[in-house]
């Protein structure tokens, strides 16, 4: 059974011993996460009341044509964890491009990097079906400090340092993994908070 009321944020600090290589950036870099999904979460719930339905008009770098809701959570999650310095990389779906990113005296000592399709299933936003959003963080390999390249990213997935996905539907649900079990969370949108809702999530047995 999950603890009765946990929130997200009372988990992450709970169980950060379980976080390889950790001293606090993976902890800030998945309340981030969590921060740019409740905003995420706030336009996709407006989407047919405000002009976020529909094409951008560009394609994304699969060849996809970019909705706007595509376009509005690529921006919220890197600018989220862009202005909290707290990865030194980000590639997107919907960027050519993985992204460097300096600190503020160029300087980036930051040891994570984060993979993401921002908001998949961009074919169900205009007939109001669940949308969702996937990410994948690494431990750079490259030496901290210095600019990352592509061999950050282009690691192993048994090489993840945490994985997980967030839901946006009828209830939306944040799900994730630092390789010590998977657990989900569920937002209250009226207060905004996270509660662990599905702990230790397991296939059945067949």
């Amino acid at each position: 059974m999950a603890k009765q009321n946990q929130t997200l944020g009372e988990f992450i600090i709970e169980n950060q011993s379980d976080f390889a290589f950790s001293s606090g950036e993976l902890s800030r870099l998945i309340n981030s996460i969590r921060l740019a999904a409740k905003v995420v979460n706030h336009e996709v719930n407006k989407a047919g009341l405000v002009d976020i339905i529909g094409a951008f008009g560009e394609k994304n770098i699969q060849g996809e044509d970019q909705q706007k809701l595509d376009v509005y959570a690529n921006n919220t999650f890197i600018k989220t964890l862009t202005n909290r310095e707290i990865v030194c990389g980000i590639a997107s779906e919907e960027n050519d491009d993985f992204i460097r990113i300096e600190g503020a005296n160029k300087d980036n000592k930051n040891k994570y990097v984060v993979l993401m399709d921002p908001l998949d299933g961009s074919s169900n936003i205009d007939v109001n079906v669940s949308l969702g959003t996937i990410f994948s963080i690494y431990h750079r390999i490259t030496p901290i400090g210095t600019p990352v390249q592509k061999e950050d990213f282009l690691q192993p997935g048994n090489k993840q340092v945490a994985a997980g996905y967030i839901i946006y539907g009828t209830s939306t649900m944040l799900v994730y993994t630092t390789g010590h079990g998977v657990n989900g969370f569920t937002l209250n949108p009226a207060i905004g908070t996270w509660y662990l809702s599905h702990e230790d999530m397991k296939f059945t047995e067949t």
